[in-house]
């Protein structure tokens, strides 16, 4: 289909389409922007965000131990007094998302009419998924189901610890954090960058979100604001990962040492301060590669990875039992799909707590991930319409999710119902949640060779989100120019890196694990204003798709070899 409003006008003239569709501002993204060194960058959010990280690492480290009471405190208060905005925002997501697909909204193209998908949809809906939460299905793939097979169920359900009934409460549970939920916030904000950046030709910033309220304003204070809280949020929530990640990684490799090579690999602080340095280093390989050789080959590489795995685990495993365990688990999570998307833990009289330290630790995760996930998601999705956008963004990594719940919970709870009772739940409970999925394969079949895949895809999911989150950062630090030079991206995972190393050094990660779920609440409450503006926006688009000068400009261009910008310059140039 092609869209003769995109055809060029008279010499350097905007295009019919820009001067109809696009955003009426003088400024273009990086126009303000300080150039020193060979990068480019904006002068406000740049060194603003170097200053805040400095000084975090500097209090969590100096401070040790009362800084992680400090932050822990704050936390408490959040889950608190906020439990109840996390749970409604997250609704608002899925029903706003939801809305906007099934609508007349969701046949808008990403990027006009006449956009064509950059990648294809094999690579896109694999890059979107490493991007989202590939590793963290390896981290908590088996050790959150087995804390709620533990606790019966947690809260939400009254079923007896260690029992069938908890292994399905279980189930149900893990599948309700990792499904649809996350992906509904990721989506949000991945909708709003895309549409107001490829529609409205505004920068590939969180600020453009709001132009419908700031108009200009997008450009002043309010938006450094807003893109400095994203690059905080993605530089904190990936060096956590990053660490966590390492020390993972470093679990499997003691694992794999101990048990086949009658050796031990140093689980010391330094040691996995050795893997981030080693992660910081492929992940520059990866910026250095450019997005087509680098984050595309290796969101592909995740995604066969993670298939081969759960390929394996269906046939080496219970197979009959893992697909019962699929049934039972979707039916749990269906079947208590609108009362769990909705609890709080009111009447949860003792049992109360678990909620917060499980569901509102995730919701507060995901949106203190959304600014970074959520403008890669944007990055790659031009040319989708939005109802294949919200299609692919909710139902194939929820699908995946699921399955991959059903097969890793399924074959650690059969386990531990039928063959060793605390065979995996021991270990956990003693080394941590890192060791709970060497523990799984090693009750199966070629657990040497599945221990290298897992710790060879942990890598590679480390070193895919690092890079991606250094693509948005360095977009981010530099006013929402996209042509950032090689020298400026790579600056984002050494920095990254060398946060996570020095919070690895003071002890700082859980600390920081806390401050960035309690960031998400103010991006929560920005979420909320976001879905509104994202309704003016395509509400806007529809409306000049319908106006008289849409339909003079289709006319014009279709009668003349070129259209005058004259005549076009006065026609639809209306901003809500």
């Amino acid at each position: 289909m092609s869209d003769s409003t995109q055809e060029t006008t008279a010499g350097n003239e905007p295009t019919i389409r820009e001067q109809l569709f696009h955003a009426d501002l003088e400024r273009e993204p990086g126009d303000d922007n300080v150039h020193r060194w060979g990068i480019d960058v904006h002068p406000v959010v740049f060194p603003l965000s170097l200053a805040f990280i400095a000084i975090f690492v500097a209090l969590t480290v100096g401070f040790g131990d009362r800084a992680t009471t400090a932050y822990r405190t704050v936390f408490d208060a959040v889950n608190a007094n906020f439990g109840w905005f996390y749970v409604l925002s997250v609704n608002v997501f899925i029903t706003a998302l939801v809305a906007f697909g099934l609508s007349k909204y969701g046949e808008i193209r990403l990027g006009g009419p006449d956009a064509e998908p950059e990648f294809s949809t094999f690579a896109w809906l694999a890059m979107l998924f490493s991007a989202g939460m590939g590793i963290g299905l390896l981290f908590f793939g088996v050790a959150e189901p087995m804390y709620h097979f533990l606790s019966g169920g947690g809260s939400f359900f009254d079923v007896p610890a260690r029992s069938p009934a908890a292994a399905r409460s279980a189930t149900a549970l893990s599948m309700f954090h990792w499904g649809v939920h996350p992906w509904a916030i990721y989506g949000v904000v991945g909708l709003g960058l895309a549409f107001f950046s490829f529609n409205r030709g505004l920068p590939l910033s969180i600020r453009s979100v709001f132009y419908p309220l700031l108009g200009e304003r997008i450009h002043g204070w309010p938006g450094h604001v807003v893109d400095l809280a994203a690059v905080l949020a993605t530089v904190f929530g990936l060096a956590t990962t990053m660490g966590l990640g390492a020390l993972q990684i470093n679990a499997g490799l003691n694992f794999l040492a101990t048990n086949y090579f009658a050796a031990g690999v140093p689980t010391a602080t330094w040691a996995t301060i050795a893997i981030v340095v080693a992660i910081v280093g492929v992940t520059t390989l990866s910026v250095l590669a450019g997005l087509e050789s680098g984050i595309k080959r290796l969101s592909q590489a995740n995604v066969v990875l993670m298939g081969t795995l759960l390929s394996f685990m269906f046939v080496a495993g219970p197979t009959v039992y893992l697909l019962d365990v699929f049934n039972s688990g979707i039916a749990a999570y269906l079947g208590n799909f609108l009362e769990l998307s909705f609890y709080a833990e009111a009447f949860a009289g003792e049992g109360a707590g678990w909620q917060h330290e499980w569901t509102i630790f995730f919701w507060g995760f995901w949106i203190a991930w959304a600014p970074f996930v959520g403008m890669f998601i944007a990055r790659i999705s031009k040319g989708r319409t939005i109802r294949q956008f919200v299609a692919g963004v909710l139902l194939v990594p929820t699908l995946f999710s699921v399955i991959w719940m059903a097969a890793f919970n399924g074959s650690a709870l059969f386990v531990e119902l039928n063959v060793l009772s605390d065979g995996i739940l021991g270990p956990l409970q003693e080394h941590g949640r890192a060791v709970a999925l060497f523990e799984l394969l090693s009750y199966y079949p070629l657990t040497f060779a599945t221990s290298v895949i897992v710790t060879a895809n942990l890598i590679t999911f480390i070193v895919t989100s690092a890079d991606s989150g250094a693509l948005v950062t360095s977009y981010l630090a530099a006013g929402g120019k996209q042509d950032t030079v090689t020298r400026q991206r790579v600056l984002w995972p050494v920095l990254i890196g060398g946060t996570s190393a020095a919070l690895l050094v003071g002890n700082g990660l859980d600390a920081l694990q806390t401050a960035v779920i309690t960031a998400g609440l103010p991006f929560g409450a920005i979420m909320l204003v976001m879905v509104y503006t994202i309704y003016l926006g395509l509400r806007r688009e529809v409306a000049i798709e319908r106006s008289d000068a849409y339909r003079e400009a289709v006319d014009q261009s279709s009668n003349a070899d070129t259209a005058g910008p004259d005549t076009l310059s006065n026609h639809g140039r209306r901003d809500d």
